[in-house]
C-alpha cells in the first residue's frame, strides 16, 4: 500500500510543476539575475534544491541524508548559466527524489533514517523535505513574478478572478 507515499509524491510533483511554470516565463539572463540586493538568483536556488534532493534521497533508507560529497556552500555561489544547464540541474535532483519515492511503501514510513546524524522517521523526513522544497519554490515564483511584473502569467487564480473561478468549479459538477 502506498496511499501516503502517493499523496506526498503528488504534492512534490505539484510544486515541481509550479517551479517549472515560473522558470518557463524567464529568459536565460533572468534565471541568473539576483532576486534582491544580496539575494539569490533562481539559478542559485535551483542548484540548492537539486543538491538537497540528490543528497537527501540518494540511498535514502540506508545512509545519512547529508552526504559527504555534497558541497552545500557551492550551491549558493552566484552563477550565470543557460536554461539547458538550469533544467539539467533541476531535473537531476527531482529525478533522484521521484525514483526514491517510487520505491517506498507506506510500511517504510515507520522506518528511521538520519539527516545530519539526527534520527527521524521516514514520514517526518518526507514532510520536512516537502516543506523545504515548497519554501524554495515560493522564492522562485516570487522572484520570477518580480522580474516579469505586468507580463506575469499567474500560476493560480489571478487577483480579481476568485468568483469567476468558483462559479466555473460549481458549473462543472
Amino acid at each position: 500500500m502506498t496511499m501516503v507515499v502517493d499523496s506526498l509524491r503528488g504534492e512534490f510533483v505539484r510544486y515541481k510543476d509550479l517551479g517549472e511554470k515560473a522558470i518557463a516565463q524567464l529568459s536565460d539572463d533572468e534565471l541568473s539575475r539576483a532576486g534582491a540586493p544580496g539575494g539569490n538568483s533562481i539559478a542559485t536556488i535551483i542548484w540548492h534544491i537539486s543538491g538537497n534532493l540528490r543528497s537527501r534521497f540518494s540511498d535514502f533508507l540506508t545512509s545519512d541524508g547529508e552526504k559527504p560529497w555534497r558541497q552545500r556552500e557551492e550551491e549558493f555561489e552566484p552563477r550565470s548559466v543557460t536554461r539547458d544547464e538550469v533544467l539539467e540541474t533541476w531535473n537531476g535532483g527531482w529525478n533522484v527524489l521521484i525514483d526514491t519515492l517510487s520505491s517506498l511503501t507506506d510500511n517504510d514510513l515507520q522506518r528511521t533514517i538520519t539527516i545530519r546524524s539526527q534520527p527521524m522517521s521516514v514520514v517526518a523526513a518526507l514532510h520536512r523535505s516537502l516543506a523545504h522544497i515548497s519554501y524554495h519554490i515560493g522564492q522562485i515564483v516570487y522572484i520570477a513574478k518580480s522580474i516579469r511584473g505586468d507580463n506575469w502569467n499567474y500560476l493560480s487564480i489571478p487577483p480579481g478572478k476568485s468568483d469567476e473561478f468558483n462559479r466555473s468549479m460549481t458549473e462543472r459538477r
